[in-house]
């Protein structure tokens, strides 16, 4: 089993920047919002399980999950989220395992914007990395990426652990409040060090 990292972060905090850094360094990146939304395309076994189970409304004409729907009403109804996460959450896990498994590279990471909601893959990972930044700069850069209103973005944040809590999971933090290059020499100083740790064998936490 190679040595694996889990990382998060809330959103807008720069997750995916920090995964193409460590990508392009030679890390093998596995993101489980890439398999949410190919298991979920038209046809797919997700979108077909969530047609059953929430309804065809809730699919586009073409079979995919209609995501602004799902969107709003997960994020206004606990029970709909948690009936969600079970349906989808086994499927990628599933995914996740068999891509880790074939994985070519000094270390694997997982890129799991819901780890310390959901428990998820602690049995999988020796260290959580964390992105973080002030929570009035994942505002900015969710209303610059997407048309999510700022309305719905403090939605999404709330939903999910404050910042406070998520550093506590921490085994290593990336700051993400300068620039981009900045940004790199702090992912290039850690991807060093995951470098070293599996050279050094050490096992999951």
């Amino acid at each position: 089993m190679p040595f694996v990292i889990a990382l998060t972060g809330g959103i807008g905090s720069g997750k995916s920047s920090v995964a193409a850094i460590l990508k392009e360094l030679g890390a093998a990146v596995i993101d489980t919002d890439e398999i949410a939304h190919r298991l979920t395309a038209p046809g797919q076994p997700g979108a077909k399980a969530i047609g059953e189970g929430f309804g065809a409304g809730y699919l586009r004409p073409d079979g995919a999950l209609n995501r602004d729907l799902m969107r709003a009403l997960v994020f206004s109804e606990i029970p709909a989220r948690q009936k969600l996460e079970a349906i989808l959450h086994p499927m990628i896990r599933t995914e996740v395992t068999a891509a880790v498994r074939v994985a070519h590279a000094p270390y694997v990471v997982i890129v799991v914007p819901l780890l310390i909601e959901t428990g998820a893959y602690r049995d999988l990972v020796h260290r959580i990395l964390v992105v973080d930044c002030r929570e009035e700069q994942q505002l900015a850069r969710v209303a610059q990426r997407s048309s999510l209103s700022a309305e719905a973005a403090r939605t999404i944040m709330a939903s999910q652990v404050s910042r406070h809590e998520r550093l506590q999971h921490a085994d290593d933090v990336v700051r993400n409040a300068g620039s981009l290059a900045e940004l790199h020499a702090k992912v290039t100083a850690l991807h060093a060090k995951y470098l070293e740790l599996a050279g050094g064998g050490s096992g999951p936490a």
